[in-house]
């Protein structure tokens, strides 16, 4: 709308007093509207700024169209500290939009105001403390100021109190306080007043404070308690009391405690209890030698740095009875030999015991109550020494301490004095046992039976030796004679302390039938003997021997049945059987059965006889060559019952049986075939090294070929030297067959007959030697000519080396010998025989050499 002036008195100056209260009136205007506006104004004259800006006026109405502005109280208007003048911009609008804004310009007016308090006066009571014996000092500066920044002084009411004020406004306290005698509390007014006679008076509390300055005391005149020892934990001794002047109006705050060391009794920090909190023992050292106790018990008015106050308190501890007598040690071990005379003393007990308890009334005692299995035998001097001794005599072989060792004894030990304790004291008497009696074998000798085959290692029997002394003796067991042979030192062993014996080595009836030895029992001290005698039972443990156990020799095919093939026959021995006992049978190798032996049985010779002919042409025999086993047993005297509970050893000969074949026998032969494998050699080139190797081995093999080569070149030329210009005359060399002989000491473990002499021949089955029987003779060698016709038989059995001779025998014989063997060196070069021939030269040369009573040992075979 338009502005048009509405306002009636604006605008205007006026003023306004400071602190004034709220709804105090400033100024009154008028607002005049237009006769048309019949309704008045739309907008009531409203402030709608200031300068500067505030709210502490609004505009209230009088009534119709007269209004006025009023103090709003907030904020309060000062003078001193806020703007002296505000221009309050007023509004109004009446209904026909006519404005009108006016300046309403307000002065605050300054007032002579009361002086303020400020700081903690300002906002509350204050209270201030001080402590009593504080000397005169500043307690307080008052904190006033005055609106107007006037001058102000400082009172206090009443004033005949202990505390002054000065001009500036400080407190002093005049005096020195104290708690138990002075006051309490004070109460100050303190009154500050402006130059114009305003005034402001506030109250200030001081409370004096009580310090710890006053010794507590002790209130308990006694000194001496007594108690007796032992007193059991929380036992209350005594009530310590004190009191502390600075608690005379209020309950005591003190703290009671026990300075010096002490394990036995304890005080109540806040009641003064002395009571017992450990064992008392008068008996143990320090009381057994000092029974006082010194106690420094102090009192405090505060936990810590306070004062205190001590007084010494004396305990003293009584003795009573409490410890019954004890013995050291509580068990007595003592030793007495059997049959130990009565009235031996054995052991003082008073030396051993003791009464710790400290008076002489409550330590003394006496022994009584001797009791105990065998304690008839033991008795006590009397009561009061403790001297126990023995008062029968115990032998531990009687019927009446049947092996008892050791007696069980007790006697109590008491006190005279009330409440009478006692201990038991153990008292172990062990007899000692006195070695009075030899041990006694349970014979006088032994005999035992053994079989000659036991094993060793056996036993054979037990010996058994008592001693009669009490515990029995440990008795040990051992040969002291006999029981050797001329071979073995001991051929039995006995167990020291079973008495068992036992062979350590093998029995032989044929050796010895019966041993003898003596045993004996000791007991460490004493010893006794017993003889023992051994009878070895013959068993049938030997094995039958015959000789010979390996024979060779050849018969031819044609050999009639029934004959005894070369005369052959073995004689058999065994050393714990009969001869008739022996039976003879082949075992292996008899094919189709043409060999027996006659007799079979009965006898210790058999002859070995050919039960059957030979059939080669039809083909029923393939085999020349016969290798027998032959078993002979000593079992023919047994029944068939007895054969299997009966011992039955068993010999064995071996003989080697070659069939010689007639002429016109013919051999079957057997088509053969031949193998042929190609291997082919690939050389590698990681194998570089092979042929290296073979090239540096092939130069070093040339090399020593050569040098071997070169000395036989220079043996030839020196052994047989170049003919000269008078060379001898040139003969035709002889040739000589050398044989050596040399003696060997040779066991001879084969016997075979001669079909030249028909006489019996031992050989060694290993080296070919061979001798005549019953001689130490050897045999000749044979001639060559038989050794070769041997050599070359179809067979394939080789030729024997001729037997040896010494090497000290005179060329004479050598010569001789050579002569005779020239001959032979024709027939060896002639071409190879077939086995028919070679069979009729064998038998043609046999019959040339029966006038001669030499044999050859290639025609015997192996």
């Amino acid at each position: 709308g338009r502005r048009t002036r509405l306002f009636k008195g604006l605008p205007a100056t006026s003023t306004v007093e400071e602190n004034a209260a709220a709804g105090v009136s400033v100024y009154d205007f008028n607002v005049t509207v237009s006769p048309s506006a019949s309704e008045g104004v739309a907008i009531l004259p409203t402030i709608v700024n200031s300068n500067p800006l505030t709210e502490a006026f609004d505009i209230e109405s009088k009534g119709g169209l007269e209004y006025r502005v009023v103090t709003t109280g907030n904020p309060v208007l000062d003078y001193e500290t806020m703007p002296k003048s505000f221009d309050l911009q007023i509004f109004v609008d009446d209904t026909t939009g006519r404005t009108d804004l006016d300046i309403l310009t307000i002065r605050v007016t300054d007032k002579n105001e009361h002086p303020v308090f400020r700081g903690n006066m300002a906002i509350q009571s204050l209270t201030i403390y001080v402590l009593e014996g504080t000397p005169p000092e500043r307690i307080y500066q008052v904190d006033a100021a005055d609106p107007e920044n006037a001058k102000l002084k400082y009172s206090l009411i009443p004033a005949t109190l202990p505390f002054l004020i000065t001009e500036s406004g400080t407190i002093f306290s005049t005096k020195k306080f104290d708690y138990e005698k002075d006051p309490h509390c004070y109460f100050l007014n303190v009154t500050v007043t402006d130059p114009d006679g305003l005034n402001s008076t506030k109250t200030v509390n001081i409370n004096i404070i009580n310090t710890n300055d006053e010794t507590p005391y002790f209130t308990t005149k006694q000194r001496i308690y007594r108690i007796p020892e032992e007193q059991s934990p929380g036992t209350i001794v005594a009530n310590i009391t004190a009191k502390d002047p600075d608690d005379e109006d209020s309950p005591s705050r003190l703290f009671y405690s026990i300075q010096s060391s002490n394990r036995h009794f304890s005080i109540n920090p806040s009641t003064g209890t002395l009571q017992v909190t450990g064992r008392i023992d008068r008996d143990a050292l320090p009381l057994s030698l000092h029974p006082n106790i010194s106690l420094i018990v102090q009192v405090e008015d505060g936990p810590s740095n306070g004062h205190t106050s001590e007084m010494e308190i004396t305990i003293i501890i009584d003795d009573i009875n409490d410890n019954p007598p004890e013995c050291n040690p509580s068990a007595f071990r003592k030793e007495a030999n059997e049959n130990t005379t009565p009235g031996t003393f054995l052991v003082d007990l008073r030396n051993y015991c003791k009464d710790i308890d400290i008076d002489p009334s409550n330590n003394q005692f006496n022994f009584t109550g001797l009791s105990g299995f065998g304690s008839n035998n033991f008795a006590l001097e009397s009561t009061v020494s403790g001297r126990l001794v023995m008062t029968g005599t115990i032998d531990l072989e009687s019927t009446t301490n049947p092996g008892t060792e050791v007696y069980t004894l007790t006697v109590r030990v008491q006190d005279l004095a009330y409440p009478n304790y006692s201990n038991i004291i153990y008292i172990y008497i062990r007899i000692r046992a006195v070695n009075e009696f030899f041990p006694v074998f349970t014979n006088s000798s032994y005999v035992f039976n053994v079989s000659e085959i036991t094993k060793v290692g056996s036993s054979i029997g037990r010996v058994h030796a008592i001693d009669k002394d009490w515990p029995p003796s440990v008795i040990t067991y051992s040969i002291v004679a006999g029981g050797g042979t001329r071979d073995y030192t001991n051929i039995f062993w006995i167990s020291p302390t079973k008495g068992d014996v036992r062979i350590l080595a093998r029995l032989d009836y044929e050796t010895t039938q019966k041993h003898i030895f003596t045993v004996q029992a000791s007991d460490q001290e004493k010893s006794t003997t017993a003889s023992v005698t051994v009878n070895i039972l013959e068993e049938n443990d030997e094995e039958p021997v015959c000789l010979p156990n390996f024979y060779s020799f050849q018969i031819p095919v044609s050999l009639a049945v029934g004959t005894n093939i070369n005369g052959f026959r073995i004689e058999c021995q065994d050393r714990d059987s009969d001869p008739r006992s022996f039976r003879y049978f082949i075992n292996e190798g008899n094919e189709n059965n043409h060999f027996t032996f006659s007799p079979s049985a009965g006898s210790n010779t058999s002859r070995l006889i050919l039960a059957s002919q030979f059939d080669y042409e039809r083909g029923l025999d393939t085999n020349w060559i016969y290798s027998l086993r032959v078993y002979i047993t000593d079992d023919n005297l047994l029944s068939a019952r007895d054969k299997t509970t009966h011992l039955i050893n068993t010999g064995t000969v071996t003989l080697s049986i070659r069939v010689i074949p007639n002429p016109t026998t013919a051999i079957t032969m057997t088509p053969g075939f031949t193998v042929v494998t190609k291997r082919e050699n690939l050389y590698s080139g990681s194998a570089w090294y092979v042929p290296f190797v073979i090239t540096l081995g092939s130069l070093l093999l040339l090399g020593v070929l050569g040098y071997l080569g070169f000395l036989l070149v220079t043996w030839v030329h020196t052994c047989c030297p170049p003919a000269g210009i008078n060379a001898p005359e040139k003969k035709k060399p002889k040739k000589e067959v050398v044989v050596t002989m040399t003696k060997l000491n040779t066991i001879f473990d084969g016997e075979a007959r001669d079909p030249v002499t028909g006489r019996m021949y031992e050989f060694n089955t290993r080296s070919g030697a061979r001798r005549w029987k019953n001689s130490n003779e050897p045999l000749q060698p044979m001639l060559a000519g038989h050794a070769t016709t041997s050599a070359t038989d179809s067979s394939g059995q080789g030729t024997d080396r001729p037997e040896a001779a010494s090497k000290k025998e005179p060329s004479e014989k050598r010569k001789e010998l050579t002569a005779a063997t020239k001959p032979a060196a024709k027939p060896s070069a002639e071409p190879s025989e077939t086995p028919g021939q070679g069979g009729l030269r064998l038998q043609k040369q046999k019959e040339e050499s029966e006038g001669r009573g030499l044999s050859s040992p290639a025609s015997q075979g192996r």
